[in-house]
C-alpha cells in the first residue's frame, strides 16, 4: 500500500500534480488501463438505522455481529450525518452526491431526480461495472428509467408480507409482481444472492436497501417475542412533553411526532417499549440479511476483493423528546452508522470523527472504483479519511435542510448548521424560531440557548456561517407548501403508504 502511494506520488511529480490534488490523482490513477483489478461493492443501506443500534456500537441490547464486522474489517465513521432527516430526500442525495436543494428532490412528495443528474450507479456502469438494484428507494419512478443490469424493488412502500415488486434487467422490466407469505427484506436478500451467484465477466456494484425498521413496524415471524421482558430504559428528555417543552419554539411542541398521540395513526406506536423493541427486531433482521450475504461473498471467495459500506437513510427518535420518526434537526434523527470496509486499502479497526455526511457517499464509491468524481457532487470522498492519510483537509461544519410541510407529522420546515460542538436551527417560515445547543455540555438538547445573554457572538457567527453554507451550496431553493393538509382526517392513509393491494 505505502509502496504503491510513493511511487504515484513520484507518477504525481513527474507529471506536474501539486500535492494537494495527490488524493484525485490517485483515485484516477486506480482506474488507468485497467491495470489494477476493480473491486467489487456492496452498498447496504438501512431504513430508519440508528448509529447507535449497533453492538459495536455500544448497544447492550441487541446483537449485530454481521453488521459489526464491515466496521472491525474496515472503518468506522463515529460522526456521520445526513443533510435532510427524510426517505427520499436522503436516498436522492446518497445516490447523487447533491443537496435536495439542488436536485429539487426536497420531500417525500416533490421527489423526482431530474435526468440532468446522473447517479452514482450510472457512472460506475459506465466505468465497467455491472450494477443491482434491491429494495426501498423512495425516489420518484423507482429508479426504473435506469438501465440496471439487475433491479427488484417497489414503488413507495412495501406492505412486509404482501408486497409488490418489479423485476428487471438491463433496464427492462415486467409488470409488478405480488409476493405472499415470505417476509419483504427476506426476499429481498434471497433475490441478492441469486444475483451474486450468476457468472459475470465484470466487477459489480450491488446496492440492497432494506425495508424494516419502518412503520408499522411488522417483524419477521420468529422474531415475535423477542426482546420479551427486557427493560428499556426512559431517554433522559422523554418527559419534555408534559413540561411543555420549556425553552423550545412551538414549532417542536406543536409537531405530531410524538409516541402515543400522533395523528399518522397507523404509523404510530402507542408506547416507547413497543417502538423500541420493534424497531430493535427490525435491526436484528438487517443484520442477519447482511450475514447472508457475507456468507455468499466468503462462499465464492469473494469477501476480499469486495468493499462494503453501511449507512441509513436517517435516523430514528426512540423517545428522545418524546419523539418518533425524524425530520427534526435533532441528533437521533440526523445522525446514521457510516462503515466502509475495503480490504487492501483500509486497515481493520480504522476510526474516524471527522463529520461525514451522506452526500459523501456517492464519491466515496466512485473512488473505490478508481473513477473520477465529478466536480458537480457536493460531497466528499470519505477514503483518504479511511485510510489514515495525513493531513486531509475537512469540513468544519455543514448545512441542514427540511421542507416536507404541511404533512405528516406536521414538523415545520427548517435549516440549520452543525458544528462539532454548535448547532442552530432556523424554523424560516412565519413565526421565525431559532434553537441554539452546545453538544458538548447539553448532548441531550434540553437547554435552548437562543436569545440567552452570553451567546450573541456565537449566535451571530453560526448565523452568518448558515448564509455562507447556503452560497456555497448554490442554496436558492424557495420553499413551496406541499399541498396536503395540516393536519390528517382518521382514516386517511398514514405515511408509510400502506394501503390494500389488489391482485
Amino acid at each position: 500500500m505505502e509502496t504503491r502511494r510513493t511511487v504515484l506520488k513520484y507518477l504525481g511529480a513527474t507529471a506536474g500534480v501539486s500535492a494537494c490534488n495527490l488524493e484525485t490523482f490517485e483515485a484516477s490513477a486506480r482506474g488507468v488501463g485497467g491495470s489494477e483489478k476493480k473491486p467489487n461493492i456492496v452498498c447496504f443501506v438501512g431504513e430508519g438505522l440508528r448509529w447507535d443500534e449497533l453492538s459495536s456500537t455500544g448497544n447492550r441490547l441487541i446483537h449485530t455481529p454481521n453488521m459489526d464486522r464491515i466496521g472491525r474489517e474496515g472503518c468506522t465513521f463515529r460522526n456521520a450525518f445526513v443533510v435532510n432527516a427524510l426517505c427520499l430526500p436522503s436516498r436522492a442525495t446518497m445516490l447523487t452526491g447533491m443537496y435536495s436543494h439542488t436536485t429539487g428532490a426536497v420531500s417525500n412528495v416533490q421527489g423526482k431526480i431530474p435526468a440532468r443528474f446522473q447517479l452514482v450507479s450510472d457512472l460506475l456502469q459506465n466505468g465497467g461495472y455491472e450494477t443491482a438494484f434491491l429494495g426501498k428507494s423512495h425516489i420518484e419512478g423507482a429508479l426504473m428509467e435506469h438501465n440496471w443490469d439487475y433491479y427488484f424493488g417497489f414503488v413507495g412502500q412495501a406492505d412486509y408480507y404482501r408486497p409488490r415488486i418489479t423485476e428487471g434487467s438491463r433496464g427492462k422490466y415486467g409488470p409488478a409482481k405480488l409476493y405472499e407469505g415470505e417476509y419483504v427484506d427476506t426476499l429481498l436478500t434471497r433475490k441478492a444472492v441469486e444475483w451474486l451467484q450468476q457468472k459475470r465477466t465484470k466487477p459489480f456494484c450491488m446496492f440492497l436497501w432494506f425495508y424494516a425498521p419502518h412503520a408499522p413496524f411488522y417483524r419477521p415471524k420468529d422474531m415475535v417475542n423477542d426482546f420479551n421482558g427486557v427493560p428499556i430504559p426512559k431517554p433522559a428528555s422523554f418527559d419534555e412533553d408534559l413540561k411543555g417543552y420549556p425553552g423550545k419554539p412551538r414549532a417542536v411542541a406543536d409537531a405530531d411526532n410524538k409516541i402515543g398521540y400522533s395523528e399518522v395513526f397507523s404509523d404510530d406506536p402507542r408506547s416507547l417499549e413497543e417502538l423500541v423493541k420493534d424497531h430493535l427486531a427490525g435491526v436484528q433482521d438487517n443484520d442477519r440479511n447482511v450475514g447472508a450475504i457475507w456468507q455468499e461473498l466468503e462462499r465464492q471467495n469473494l469477501a476480499n476483493d469486495t468493499a462494503i459500506l453501511l449507512s441509513s437513510d436517517h435516523g430514528f427518535f426512540l423517545g428522545e423528546h418524546h419523539l418518533y420518526d425524524k425530520r427534526l434537526m435533532y441528533e437521533p434523527s440526523i445522525r446514521v452508522p457510516m462503515m466502509l470496509r475495503f480490504p487492501g486499502q483500509i486497515k481493520p479497526g480504522t476510526a474516524s470523527d471527522e463529520m461525514v455526511l451522506n452526500l459523501d457517499v456517492a464519491p466515496t464509491l466512485l473512488e473505490i472504483a478508481g473513477l473520477r468524481v465529478p466536480a458537480e457532487m457536493q460531497g466528499k470522498s470519505m477514503l483518504a479519511l479511511a485510510e489514515g492519510r495525513p493531513n486531509v483537509a475537512w469540513r468544519k461544519d455543514w448545512l441542514y435542510e427540511y421542507y416536507e410541510y404541511p404533512g405528516f407529522e406536521n414538523v415545520r420546515p427548517c435549516r440549520g448548521v452543525r458544528t462539532d460542538r454548535y448547532k442552530l436551527i432556523h424554523f424560516f417560515i412565519e413565526p421565525q424560531e431559532f434553537e441554539l445547543y452546545d453538544l458538548q455540555t447539553d448532548p441531550d438538547e434540553m437547554n435552548n440557548l437562543y436569545g440567552k445573554p452570553g451567546y450573541e457572538d456565537l449566535t451571530n457567527h453560526l448565523k452568518q456561517r448558515l448564509a455562507a453554507l447556503r452560497t456555497e451550496t448554490n442554496d436558492t431553493y424557495e420553499y413551496k407548501p406541499t399541498g396536503m393538509p395540516l393536519h390528517w382526517d382518521m382514516g386517511v392513509q398514514s405515511e408509510s403508504g400502506l394501503v390494500k393491494q389488489s391482485k
